[in-house]
């Protein structure tokens, strides 16, 4: 079965060249891909962003199971077939900078959740304009300085960097506010996102999940900021092993015996919780120096040598003028217009004014269950 395009429905029934005839309700696209036909928006809801499959080799319509972070509703949208993995979504009427939308629908990681929740998956991203530095890992045993040299960058750079806000299943203490110091989940709910793949790293801790989800550290991104992830050891492996794109920088300290005095000398722990810190930085350095995890490893033998080569290591060069690759362009996309492809670019042609909008993918990177991001998009005639 061949590719057919993909339209804006003009009345509720359809009809493609290879004989596929389907009823659709007004605002819904419709993209064949081999014997599936994906179906996006209109569901009971012209306004919605629901996705339906339908089938053609057993006649039927399937809902699928939608990750990601879901677009809110929308009416007019023009779609277009990426390399039979992905769908792109351009709504009309919209701000370039909110404009652009993909729907993964074989990508390895909707193949990966395919898997896990052994049914159909579709995957959202949403597309950026620009490019984001990417984020930093630092991990180290307690004591061994990492959170002094947080503080150092944060204090020199205070407009390039951001911490992501985590996820606990534990309550609110007292003047904690939901989405500043955590963000507060029920554990069910929580468990499912960490099965679809949305979290970089969790552990339980008394009895309580917390957590890193992707979407956490896109929104520091999408902020103009690089995010900072001050994590241990296991949970920068979870890092490593999922789609984020990371510096990982491990810090040690030079020698064991210097850390245990670090940590006697603070003077805020119990021996019990200093025997405690000791057992568990032993291996931490243990697999912190192993193969593979960490890009960088750092010794703290002097705060500000390892400070100046961590800055290094992050392309900085103590300038406070550093910015992020974003494009800061915005501009309003045509009510009406139609897409077309050549080789990486596509082309959206308004249909009110000569008009041509270009949509840059060749340095297109990322995806579900983050963002998919440094598109370029720019316009030329009049």
């Amino acid at each position: 079965m061949g590719e057919a395009p993909a339209f804006i429905a003009d009345d509720l029934h359809t009809s493609f060249s290879n004989g596929l005839h389907l009823k659709l309700n007004e605002f819904e696209t419709a993209t064949v891909i081999g014997n599936k036909t994906y179906v996006i928006g209109g569901i009971n809801d012209p306004t919605s962003t629901g996705v339906r499959i339908f089938n053609k080799s057993t006649g039927n319509w399937v809902i699928p199971t939608i990750l990601g972070t879901k677009p809110k509703a929308f009416k007019g949208h023009s779609t277009i077939l990426l390399n039979k993995d992905r769908i792109l979504i351009i709504k009309t009427n919209s701000k370039s900078n909110d404009s652009i939308w993909f729907l993964e629908v074989d990508t390895q990681f909707v193949e990966d959740q395919k898997k896990k929740f052994e049914t159909e998956v579709v995957a959202w991203s949403k597309g950026v304009i620009g490019d984001a530095e990417r984020p930093i890992v630092i991990s180290g045993p307690s004591g061994v300085g990492k959170g002094t040299l947080i503080n150092m960058l944060m204090k020199e750079f205070p407009s390039m960097f951001g911490f992501s806000v985590s996820h606990t299943t534990r309550a609110p203490r007292e003047k904690e506010e939901n989405g500043v110091h955590y963000h507060f989940t029920n554990r069910s709910v929580m468990e499912e996102e960490i099965k679809a793949g949305k979290f970089l790293e969790f552990a339980a801790v008394h009895g309580n999940l917390y957590g890193t989800s992707v979407e956490a550290v896109e929104v520091v991104a999408d902020a103009g900021k690089r995010c900072i992830l001050d994590i241990d050891v296991q949970g920068a492996r979870s890092v490593r092993a999922s789609s984020l794109e990371a510096i990982f920088v491990f810090i040690c300290p030079p020698s064991f015996e210097e850390l245990e005095k670090r940590l006697r000398e603070r003077g805020t722990e119990t021996e019990e919780q200093i025997q405690k810190r000791l057992r568990n930085a032993k291996a931490e350095l243990e697999q912190g120096k192993s193969s593979g995890l960490f890009d960088h490893v750092l010794v703290n033998d002097d705060l500000e040598a390892c400070y100046e080569r961590l800055k290094k290591i992050l392309g900085l060069d103590g300038s406070s003028d550093a910015t992020l690759k974003t494009q800061t362009e915005v501009f309003d996309l045509p009510m009406d217009f139609s897409l077309s492809k050549i080789n990486e670019k596509i082309l959206i042609n308004s249909g009110i004014d000569e008009r041509r909008i270009v949509l840059d993918l060749s340095s297109m990177k990322g995806g579900a269950p983050g963002r998919t991001r440094g598109l370029c998009m720019y316009t030329t005639g009049n």
